[in-house]
């Protein structure tokens, strides 16, 4: 036995000597590269393998990734030149026509942080912007789109799979495209060998097909037909699945059989659950992009790592202004133009609103084109949409004016298709989709900025069909409320989505008369829970003045153009503002009048505001629908709200509910004396479990809270989104069972206080007892502790004592 050993140490140590000559020669720089016959060599793998752990190790990465590099099987720079060819080439808001651009030379770094769990947020996207717009950037941490796989300071595992998720439009894709690009030309992530972006709009047309892993990616990428299982095994690898919210596949984790064997022929949708779960290929990254609202497909336990992409911040518009438009003055002139409007300002969050506003702006203010400039939605989104046809008539007629009828059916069958989808959700629609329209297939691909066409080049997926999509979901909205206005206009008996049925939208063309249609159409957006009519409901009505209506006469006769007034509908809109108990449905009916140009209730409440100050609200008796204008105009404004006061407004909690979305956008709330009590903390709790809340000091001092209240309140301080770090509860008639409550937060991983002021309570020795339970946690953070006038003798200070000893505040 021993001389077998001896042999086989012989043999090993020979081995060994041979390889790593052959590695130092690989390193060299003028030695060219292996065969890929010499790669195939099973011992050579295994030695391999050891080496680069060694060196990786030893903090030599750069000297690993280029070893490896060398070594990789021919196909790996194949795939590299293919991907780099593809992903090079950015066409903005459309695919395969229009203006394309090396996407270097144009690309704006975006704002991606760390995206706390994959929760759903139910809100319309457009609510969702507007909040991040808000977000300040030391308030989160963020992540450059390079190194998401690379652990944050305080996580201690490896990242396998990372969930990044953004509104439609806010630059998920571009983030995989520059990811991919900086990758093929060698700039970053070397240790990665292979990168396979499988879209899901492109695996959807795979769905009845039956074939392996192996044969999946061959499929999608030839140039790896002989890449054999064991490569993937041996080389780091990375799965892009893009567009998760466009997936319509099952993905049913929870039925679908286990799979290990790559070679094995299953459905997409088996394969892509067990790639990650982490059956197949345990050892390759994976990257998911989402919507907010899909992210809950994929469960919570095979994900490592979530990140948001927030689009542009303040800086990063203007930076994409002045790298879109090249004449310097007129890039001023056209940001210049964003900031004067608020609403504008905060959906150039948006990179792809940003560009529909970029392609309208530049050419009006460099007077290419005349008329008004756009300042709400409705005008920016109209003269896109004019752009859009001129464009098309200019590129395939070479005329500046289309044939008007020819116009109207095709912005008609654009619009049934948004409309359809709007209400089923669907972001992405196939051929079918768009015949059921009365979308001729040959015909669409020439509104280049309307609608997009998205074409997979490789020869094995031509065959499988067409992927359609609007530019974005604002797009949609667009057309959809475009669409439903021009139908009920003509009393077009075709409006139906379906025969056999009614559907939410289409009953709002039962109505008679416009002003029926559109408060009908209030009423549907203000029951909508999630928002998702907003933005429709703001184009509707927009749409509905006779100045947008002028602009759209290539598509409306006339005598077709309703000329009605406004005031019914406005008047409409306050009614409901004043009975309306919800704050945040109110803010997007104050949008709802700004598209019509009414300003009437902002005016009042500036008044007061700019009149005389404080005192002047405290004064004032505002009607519900003034106290909705003033939220309005707090949470609208450019201004950073830093602090928010209650006394400053009325001191009570009716006036603390109703300006409850000011609290959530700022930083630090002063509550103190206010004559508030249970109800307050169950609010206070809403705010707290926000992932968009700012709030980071809370006073409450003062309030007959009582233990019922905190206990309420502590519901918020548990959630993983609560940033809370100063908590003062001072004269607030707390007592025992409120210290065991506040021990248990303090016990939290995820808890941030810092400060706790529990001053002026009944609290006693024992209370303190169960407060010292709390603090003795290592994952305690808090550093002031405020107990006087608590009712704590010596056994209470002794019972703190042994509490700090055990875990001294750093």
């Amino acid at each position: 036995m021993f001389v077998l050993y001896q042999k086989l140490q012989q043999k090993f140590i020979s081995l060994v000597k041979n390889e790593l000559n052959t590695f130092k020669k690989l390193l060299s720089s003028d030695y060219p590269a292996c065969s890929e016959g010499e790669v195939e060599d099973d011992q050579r793998e295994g030695v391999l393998k050891i080496t680069l752990h060694i060196l990786r190790n030893m903090k030599q990465t750069d000297l690993a990734n280029t070893l490896e590099s060398q070594l990789a099987p021919a196909c790996q720079q194949k795939l590299k030149s293919k991907l780099r060819e593809k992903y090079q080439i950015i066409n903005e808001g459309i695919s395969g026509h229009g203006n394309s651009a090396l996407l270097n030379e144009i690309y704006t770094e975006l704002y991606i942080t760390e995206g706390g769990g994959g929760d759903i947020n139910q809100e319309h996207e457009v609510k969702q912007i507007e909040a991040a717009s808000r977000k300040r950037p030391t308030e989160e941490r963020p992540i450059k789109c390079n190194n998401i796989f690379k652990p944050l300071p305080d996580q201690n595992r490896p990242i396998r799979t990372v969930l990044t998720k953004g509104v439609a439009g806010i630059g998920k894709t571009v983030s995989v495209q520059k990811f991919i690009l900086d990758w093929t030309v060698g700039e970053v992530n070397q240790d990665v060998l292979f990168i396979f972006p499988l879209p899901f709009r492109e695996l959807n047309l795979m769905k009845e097909t039956k074939l392996s892993l192996v044969n999946l990616l061959q499929r999608f990428f030839p140039e790896t037909q002989d890449l054999k299982p064991r490569h993937y095994k041996s080389y780091k690898t990375l799965f892009i699945f893009d567009g998760l919210d466009e997936c319509r596949l099952p993905l049913d984790f929870q039925n679908n059989e286990n799979l290990v064997d790559m070679e094995e022929q299953t459905s997409v949708d088996v394969l892509l659950t067990n790639l990650i779960k982490g059956n197949l290929l345990p050892s390759a990254l994976l990257w998911i992009t989402s919507r907010p609202a899909a992210v809950s497909k994929i469960p919570p336990e095979c994900v490592d790592q979530v990140t948001e992409v927030r689009g542009f911040n303040d800086p990063q518009k203007e930076e994409y202004f002045k790298r879109r438009i090249n004449e310097k003055d007129l890039a001023n002139k056209v940001f210049s133009h964003i900031r004067s409007s608020r609403s504008l300002y905060i959906m150039c969050h948006i990179p792809v609103f940003c560009w529909i506003t970029a392609t309208v702006l530049e050419r009006m203010l460099s007077e290419a084109e005349s008329g008004e400039i756009p300042k709400t939605l409705t005008q920016m989104f109209t003269r896109f949409l004019i752009f859009q046809i001129k464009h098309k008539s200019q590129k395939y007629s070479g005329k500046s004016d289309s044939d008007p009828q020819q116009t109207r059916e095709s912005i008609l069958a654009l619009g049934k298709l948004a409309f359809q989808q709007l209400e089923k959700g669907n972001l992405i629609f196939y051929e079918e989709e768009l015949r059921e329209s009365g979308i001729d297939i040959t015909e669409v691909s020439v509104y280049s900025g309307v609608c997009t066409q998205i074409f997979r080049q490789e020869r094995e997926l031509l065959n499988l069909g067409k992927v359609f999509s609007f530019v974005h979901l604002s797009i949609q909205e667009f057309l959809a409320a475009l669409y439903a206005f021009l139908c009920f206009n003509t009393k077009d008996g075709k409006v139906q989505a379906s025969k056999q049925q009614t559907t939410e939208l289409s009953e709002l063309f039962c109505r008679t008369s416009i002003n029926d249609f559109l408060s009908s159409a209030v009423d549907k957006a203000l029951q909508s829970e999630s928002g998702h009519l907003d933005l429709f409901l703001r184009f509707l009505l927009g749409l509905s003045l006779e100045s947008n209506q002028t602009l759209l006469r290539f598509i409306l006769t006339q005598k077709e153009m309703i000329s009605h007034s406004s005031e019914e509908t406005v008047k409409y809109i306050k009614e409901k503002i004043e009975e309306n108990s919800s704050p945040e449905k109110s803010i997007n009916l104050f949008h709802c009048l700004n598209e019509l140009n009414d300003h009437s209730l902002v005016q009042e409440v500036q008044k007061y505001l700019s009149g005389g100050g404080d005192r002047r609200l405290q004064e004032a008796s505002l009607s519900p629908a003034q106290w909705s204008a003033l939220v309005f105009v707090l949470v609208n404004s450019e201004e950073e709200l830093e602090e928010f006061n209650l006394s400053k407004y009325d001191p009570s909690e009716e006036c603390l509910l109703r300006l409850l979305p000011v609290v959530k956008i700022s930083r630090r709330a002063l509550l103190a004396s206010c004559n508030l009590g249970v109800k307050t903390c169950e609010s206070l709790e809403s705010v707290l479990k926000l992932e968009n809340s700012s709030l980071i000091e809370l006073d409450l001092s003062n309030n007959n809270l009582q233990d019922s209240g905190v206990e309420l309140l502590s519901a918020g301080l548990k959630s993983s989104h609560c940033k809370l770090q100063t908590l003062r509860l001072a004269l607030c008639n707390l007592q025992l069972k409120m210290c065991e409550t506040l021990a248990s937060v303090l016990k939290l991983e995820n808890s941030s206080l810092k400060e706790l002021d529990l001053s002026n309570n009944d609290l006693q020795d024992s209370g303190v007892e169960l407060l010292s339970a709390g603090l003795e946690s290592l994952d305690c953070k808090l550093q002031i502790l405020r107990l006087s006038g608590c009712m704590i003798t010596e056994k209470g200070c002794s019972s703190l004592a042994s509490a700090l000893n055990s875990n001294p505040p750093t």
